[in-house]
């Protein structure tokens, strides 16, 4: 069996760690950036049932439907018809996007486990050093999503909490115009 030179060790120390440098970074290019998380806020409850008292004919019917629809949303401020980017259906994103520290750590402890190795053993160090650093960098990546995460699903139930109470004013506007023109509301 024969025995390798130093200055082959040497060499194939530099092709580890230019492979392990490329893997790092190609990792990092070809990483698909994640999906923003639309938080879901179920749509608000503005359904009322009126029913006709006074033999009202069906053109009347809708006319007083909408009629009063106007009037309720003029009252409120609150139109369920509105056109535009509803709020249940918008999405937020915050901070860096995701394995940003994972790279950052990638890098810095490529460097740094190169320049704490021996002359000799560089390779190895920096190769080390991003796995290390890595791994510190993915932990915060996700700690970080989680935080994110959470701030964003109260941010979706002050959100439902306030559009279900306008929903709630709506419709009492709404079955109050309707009675008052002689339907039974439900």
């Amino acid at each position: 069996m024969r025995l390798l030179s130093s200055l082959t060790l040497r060499r194939l120390a530099r092709v580890a760690t230019a492979a392990g440098a490329l893997t790092a970074l190609s990792a990092c290019a070809t990483m698909q950036p994640e999906q923003p998380v639309a938080y879901q806020v179920p749509r608000p409850n503005t359904t009322v049932y009126a029913y006709p008292m006074d033999n009202q004919t069906p053109g009347q019917q809708s006319r007083d439907r909408y009629e009063c629809s106007v009037w309720a949303v003029h009252q409120t401020g609150f139109d369920p018809s509105a056109p535009g980017v509803p709020v249940y259906d918008r999405v937020a994103v915050q901070g860096p996007p995701p394995g940003t520290d994972t790279a950052i750590g990638a890098i810095a402890g490529a460097v740094i486990g190169a320049a704490i190795s021996d002359p000799w053993d560089r390779g190895s160090g920096a190769v080390f050093g991003a796995l290390t650093g890595a791994m510190i960098g993915s932990a915060n990546d996700a700690a970080n999503a989680q935080a994110n995460d959470q701030a964003m699903s109260e941010q979706a139930r002050q959100q439902q909490r306030a559009l279900a109470h306008q929903a709630m004013d709506y419709r009492r506007a709404l079955s109050a115009c309707l009675q008052a023109r002689g339907y039974s509301v439900r």
